[in-house]
């Protein structure tokens, strides 16, 4: 049997979610809404599909959702080559790969951007799997970006390793333990509120404990019947 790990990008394996909120700000403003950047924020990690009416309201949605998602790409892009990754993120991937895991990434955020991300942390050439919220026919807090990431791998435990309240709900929702890291700018309470197992300050501090990490069966929704 082998375990998946299962890791989010933004925020968790990449510094962006301040870039991220600033992108996102700076879109809603070309339609004159003014959004407070901490309440971006907060809001950082869900899919795009779902940010506009969280931080903004389904009126701004219905009017300009379509456009501000096109302006976040658009303010966003040029911040692309300013984005790092945090300290350890290319270490812990190999070490679960030492561990005998398989490794998976899934990322709410835009093909082209975790492209990028893959091939600064050299992934392909360690890795199983990665898809973006292009993907999946929703994205977190639904579970069905991590359902798409883990179809077809039946035959062992999973975990997910992420940094938001988003990422740790969707987990919950599939019985997958959610190991959330603080780099993402949530608190420690309000992670282990939305279900996180454990919680951690960094990567490197992940690290330490990786060879005993959290492992659940994921459940997975019964195809409905229409006739």
């Amino acid at each position: 049997m082998t375990d998946t790990i299962l890791f989010d990008i933004d925020g968790t394996l990449v510094d962006t979610n301040y870039h991220h909120a600033v992108a996102w700000f700076r879109a809603f403003r070309r339609y004159d809404v003014t959004v407070p950047v901490w309440r971006i924020h907060r809001a950082i990690g869900m899919g795009g599909d779902r940010l506009v009416s969280a931080v903004a309201g389904e009126h701004v949605e219905a009017q300009y959702g379509d456009q501000v998602r096109t302006a976040w790409k658009e303010e966003f892009d040029p911040m692309l080559g300013e984005v790092e990754p945090f300290d350890g993120a290319r270490d812990v991937l190999v070490a679960v790969k030492d561990l005998g895991h398989r490794l998976v990434l899934a990322s709410s955020g835009a093909r082209e951007h975790v492209e990028h991300y893959v091939e600064m942390l050299g992934f392909e050439k360690i890795g199983d799997r990665w898809i973006s919220g292009d993907d999946a026919p929703a994205t977190k807090p639904d579970p069905q970006l991590l359902l798409v990431a883990l179809d077809g791998f039946d035959d062992g435990r999973a975990v997910m390793i992420g940094d938001s309240v988003w990422d740790c709900e969707a987990a919950k929702r599939i019985n997958v333990p959610c190991v959330a890291l603080r780099a993402g700018g949530f608190g420690a309470d309000e992670l282990k509120s939305a279900g996180a197992a454990r919680v951690y300050d960094s990567l490197t501090e992940l690290l330490v404990f990786l060879d005993d990490l959290p492992l659940g069966e994921v459940i997975r929704p019964k195809p409905v019947d229409h006739r």
